[in-house]
């Protein structure tokens, strides 16, 4: 399962759990790389999952130790995984809505192509948005394959992947970073 590194818990419990599923063991170690934290956060982690009751650790010599996860811990799973999936569900409506309005003013101003330039996790959106409205869709992968199209009437939508672009106030401009940081969506890769 992946995990977003902002809830370590999770990321814990998870790996716990595809562990048991597949070899049955897991390291410390494995733990605190596959969420990031330290060794000591990950011990710290641990320990309050064990309070908790969602793991189970049993020392198998002086060495190992393997860890478990209980039907509380599996019910804790699918209730953070769903609280995260209803987050999404509702930050890629407020994504479409925002970007759909702004499609709809660009064919009303009288734009017929939307050009997004960059790679984006919002470009389903935005292709979808285009074929709502009537409009062509292209794609372009960065600044210079887009620079011959800077001379036609287009809309522009440039994405989160694109850096060091001077914001401009051109109604024919969307800057997909501004619409997430509006959001508080924007976190680290």
């Amino acid at each position: 399962m992946n995990v977003e590194i902002t809830d370590p818990e999770l990321a814990i419990l998870e790996t716990i759990y595809d562990s048991s599923r597949q070899s049955g063991t897991v390291k410390q170690r494995d733990l605190a790389h596959s969420t990031g934290t330290s060794l000591g956060m990950t011990n710290a982690i641990l320990k309050r999952l064990t309070l908790k009751g969602w793991i189970t650790i049993k020392k198998i010599n002086s060495r190992n130790i393997q860890y478990a996860i209980t039907p509380d811990g599996v019910n804790e799973i699918a209730r953070r995984s769903y609280r995260y999936f209803k987050r999404t569900i509702r930050n890629v409506a407020m994504y479409r809505d925002s970007i759909d309005a702004e499609i709809n003013r660009a064919k009303i101003r009288g734009c017929t192509t939307v050009v997004l330039i960059g790679v984006s996790d919002l470009d389903f959106i935005v292709e979808h948005s285009c074929i709502r409205h009537g409009l062509t869709y292209l794609k372009v992968v960065d600044l210079e394959t887009a620079a011959p199209l800077f001379s036609k009437d287009y809309f522009f939508i440039f994405s989160e992947s694109i850096e060091n672009v001077h914001q401009s106030k051109n109604p024919d401009h969307l800057y997909l970073i501004s619409l997430l940081a509006d959001s508080g969506e924007i976190h680290d890769s």
